[in-house]
This record gives structure tokens, C-alpha cells and sequence, in this order.
């Protein structure tokens, strides 16, 4: 198969034959990607009898998977605009089968970390797929496209919590890391033959200095806010991260705004649709962590309690599933609107969406069907939102710069995901309620954790109301005329 695509369609004129085959397997591999979110989730509370080490070091199994992740997210997008978006998905998608296979092998500590790693550095996926749909799907079509790509992430992580809490249960744990190996493998033989090489790419050199400083600040930072908690929010170590990550992300941007061809242009991402797109992001991403927190510990804790439903990890499973299925369905009312209104309409009603199910939350958190309908409804919000942030980004910067545009786009949730993670923990370990000798978290204390959580999601529908209306009104019509004018470098 050639590398260079078929130059992408005009506006208004049908899309190539083959564009719905590609959406349909990068939309597979999102999933697939994704699948890491909730994969251990499961045996979390095993990995200490499983790996034979305390549970403090067994936590690093999930938090090396965050710092892979976030080190590898900017880095990828960027190099995937400069040699080629597919042959960086491909290699992220070795990545996730490599991390897979290592773990899948494991009996220690080591080699656990060491492939939650590697699991960690695909996930790049989500963002380069959106972005090579921009390369080679038409105009009329790239709307629809971008939603399915981005719900996607949605879905992966709601249809993997049950099924790996179904494997869990029935098999040896290893299985979950052979499962992964294996859809990995379907996922890079399907990409290598469907998926088309975009031409659009801007060669030129790495800049390594500025990958090294952004690594090291993202991994400063989120080591602080992620061990706070362990380590304590005033501890010499947690205050020193925190200390450092500022400083080294000063000198970084400082580099990058002088350096020829950074990393990230931060001229790029100062403009105000891109800053705002961002700034909204992370304010969704802090919301977001709040119901994958909150149901979860809601299903599990025990009626006793007055407020827990002693359900299984299975249960808590299938109560999230729904929501997967809903954002895939509901991605098409995403493009539609985006269409007809444009992606910062689409954005402010998913945030609105997604602070009412909070809301109903509060209020509704007394049976399970309360709480498929609660993320069932902020499943419907978060379709919206995943379907308009990158139509935005897109809508923003030149076709050279989709990868790491979006990329930053991706990064920018996640570090708010991070943030309410370590708010939420303090917020639920300050109120909590005695039982059988333990101290669990209070049903007042998952009510302001919800409280925040849709206070977090009219913040980004506020953010969202300074995206410049001309400049967001539709997706970049010009995007494939854009793209055949855009200095190419074929592999």
C-alpha cells in the first residue's frame, strides 16, 4: 500500500471510498488505547499479594501509566507532524502491545511498572487519529468523524471496566494483559492496511531540548499533585515537586518562544480560541474525574453505611457501561449541532449537560438506577465536549500543527483529570464517617465532590463563552485545500 493518500475531498463533494474504513479503525484503536484507563482497575486492590510489595509501591502500576502518558502525549503529536501521524500511530500502538506483553509476563514489581509504562506512551493515539482524519477525510464528513474519534476514549474506558472486572473473576489476571496484547495486534495490522499515510508533514528538526523540559516539569508536576496525598501536601518532597515544575516550566516556555522550530508554539496556543479551547479543557477534565470517582465508591461501600449499595466490581461495570455507548450514539447529535451552530455551541451545551447530571447526582444517589441514569447523562455531555474541543483546535491552526495541537488539547484534560484527583481525595479524606472501626468517606463528601464537579463543568461552559464566535462558527472548510498547499515530505 502507497504511503500518500488520496488527496482528501473539497467541501461539499463526497468523501473517498475508503474514509469510513478509516474512521471505523482509528475509532478501534481509540477504544483500544483507551482499554488502559480501566485495565487494573480491578486488581488494584490484588497487585500488593499479586507482586509480593507494599501497596505504596503497587500504586506506581497506575501512576506510571499518568507520567508516561503525559510525557508522551505532546512529544508524539509532534513528531507525527513532523515524519508522519500514521507511523507514530503505529509505533504508539507497538508501544501499548510491548507494555501489554511485559506485564502480561510479570510476577514482580519491576517488570509491572515497566509495562504499565510502556502502556502509558500510547497514548497518543486518540489525538493523532483526529488528526490524520483532518488530512484525509472531506470537510462535509470531518465533523462526524472527529466526534466518533473522540467518543472513542469514552467508550474504551466504559466497556473495559466490566470486562476486566469479568476477567478477573474467571481467569488469571495475566489474561487482562494478554487481552490487550492481542486487540493491539488487530489494531496495528488494521491501521498498517486501511489507514493512509498523510503527506502533510513539516520535516525539519526534533527539538529535544524543549521535549526534556516539558517532560520533566509535566513529571514534577504530577508527581506532586498525584504522591501528595502519600507523601503530604506540606512535605519537603511534595513542595520541592511543586517548586520544581514551576521553575522548569518557566525556562521551558522561555526556550520554546526563542527556539526555530519548537516543540509547541506557544505563539499558536496564546491565541484566543486555541487558549480558551484549552483553558475549557481542563476545567472538563476536572470534571470528569468526579463521577469515576464518586459512583464507583458509591456501588461499593456497604448498605450499612446508609448511602453505599454493596455492589460488586462487575456491578459498578456495568452501571459505567451504558455511558460508553451513549457518547458513541450521541456524537452524531455532536456533529450535527457543530454543523449547523458550530463547535463552541456544541461545547457550552455538553458543559451545561454535564452540570446537570451532577446535579441530579446530588439528589439522585440512592439506587443503582439512579446512578446509570446520572452517568448515562453526563455520558450525553461528555459526547458533546470530546466531539467539539479538537474541532476547535482544529478550527485554529494550520493543518501542519494538528498532531501537536491536539495533542496539548489531550494533555491539557488530563492534567486537570490529575488536579481533581488529588482535590478530591483531600476533600473525601477530611470528611468521612466511622464504620466497623474504619474511617470511609461521608455521603456529604461525595456530595461537594459532585458539587465541584458540575461547578468545574459550568466553568468550562463560562470558558467557552470567550472562544471567538467567527472562529469557531464552523470546521476549518479550507482544511483539505489547506492541506495539499501545506509543504509535504512523502515517507
Amino acid at each position: 500500500m502507497p504511503d500518500a493518500p488520496a488527496r482528501p475531498a473539497a467541501a461539499g463533494t463526497p468523501a473517498p471510498p475508503r474514509s469510513n474504513a478509516v474512521v471505523a479503525v482509528l475509532a478501534l484503536a481509540g477504544i483500544v488505547v483507551s482499554l488502559m484507563q480501566t485495565l487494573v482497575i480491578p486488581i488494584v486492590p490484588e497487585l500488593p499479594k499479586l507482586l509480593d510489595a507494599p501497596a505504596s509501591d503497587t500504586a506506581w502500576a497506575v501512576t506510571a501509566t499518568l507520567l508516561a502518558a503525559a510525557v508522551a502525549t505532546p512529544v508524539v503529536g509532534r513528531l507525527g507532524d513532523m515524519v508522519g501521524k500514521r507511523r507514530m500511530l503505529l509505533t504508539s500502538i507497538v508501544l501499548l502491545i510491548s507494555g501489554s506483553v511485559v506485564c502480561a509476563l510479570a510476577d514482580s514489581l519491576i517488570p509491572m511498572i515497566t509495562g504499565r509504562a510502556l502502556q502509558g506512551l500510547s497514548a497518543a493515539v486518540v489525538p493523532l487519529g483526529i488528526s490524520i482524519l483532518r488530512d484525509t477525510v472531506s470537510a462535509e464528513k470531518l465533523a462526524g468523524s472527529t466526534a466518533v474519534m473522540s467518543a472513542s476514549l469514552g467508550v474504551g474506558g466504559a466497556l473495559g471496566l466490566p470486562t476486566a472486572a469479568f476477567i478477573a473473576d474467571n481467569w488469571d489476571w495475566h489474561i487482562l494483559f494478554w487481552t490487550s496484547a492481542a486487540l493491539g495486534v488487530v489494531a496495528f495490522v488494521l491501521v498498517l492496511l486501511v489507514v493512509p499515510e498523510s503527506e502533510n508533514r513539516v520535516g525539519g528538526r526534533f527539538d529535544l531540548v524543549g521535549s526534556l523540559g516539558l517532560s520533566a516539569g509535566l513529571v514534577s508536576l504530577l508527581l506532586a499533585v498525584s504522591k501528595g496525598g502519600d507523601w503530604g501536601w506540606t512535605s519537603a518532597t511534595t513542595l520541592g515537586l511543586g517548586g520544581a515544575a514551576v521553575l522548569i516550566l518557566l525556562a521551558w516556555g522561555r526556550w520554546e518562544l526563542r527556539a526555530k522550530q519548537p516543540l509547541v508554539d506557544l505563539r499558536t496556543t496564546a491565541k484566543r480560541q486555541v487558549l480558551f479551547t484549552n483553558l475549557a479543557s481542563i476545567a472538563l477534565g476536572f470534571s470528569m474525574f468526579a463521577m469515576s470517582l464518586v459512583l464507583p465508591q458509591l456501588l461499593q461501600l456497604p448498605e450499612q453505611t446508609g448511602y453505599g449499595l454493596g455492589r460488586s466490581m462487575l456491578t459498578v461495570g456495568l452501571v459505567l457501561a451504558p455511558q460508553g455507548l451513549v457518547m458513541m450514539v450521541m456524537s452524531a447529535v455532536s456533529a450535527g449541532i457543530t454543523k449547523a451552530k458550530g463547535p463552541k455551541v456544541t461545547l457550552m451545551i455538553g458543559s451545561l449537560i454535564v452540570a446537570t447530571g451532577y446535579g441530579l447526582n446530588i439528589v439522585l444517589m440512592s439506587e443503582v438506577w439512579h446512578l446509570v441514569l446520572v452517568s448515562c447523562v453526563i455520558g450525553v455531555g461528555v459526547g458533546f465536549t470530546y466531539g467539539a474541543l479538537p474541532a476547535l483546535i482544529m478550527g485554529a491552526v494550520d493543518p501542519s500543527q494538528t498532531g501537536s495541537a491536539n495533542s496539548l488539547n489531550t494533555l491539557m484534560r488530563s492534567l486537570g483529570t490529575s488536579f481533581a484527583s488529588a482535590v478530591a481525595g483531600v476533600i473525601l479524606a477530611q470528611m468521612t464517617t466511622e464504620y466497623g472501626g474504619f474511617a470511609l468517606p461521608a455521603e456529604n463528601g461525595f456530595k461537594v465532590v459532585m458539587a465541584i464537579g458540575a461547578g468545574a463543568a459550568l466553568a468550562a461552559f463560562l470558558l467557552a463563552g470567550f472562544i471567538p464566535k467567527r472562529g469557531a462558527a464552523v470546521m476549518a472548510a479550507a482544511a483539505p485545500e489547506e492541506a495539499q498547499e501545506a509543504t509535504s515530505v512523502k515517507a
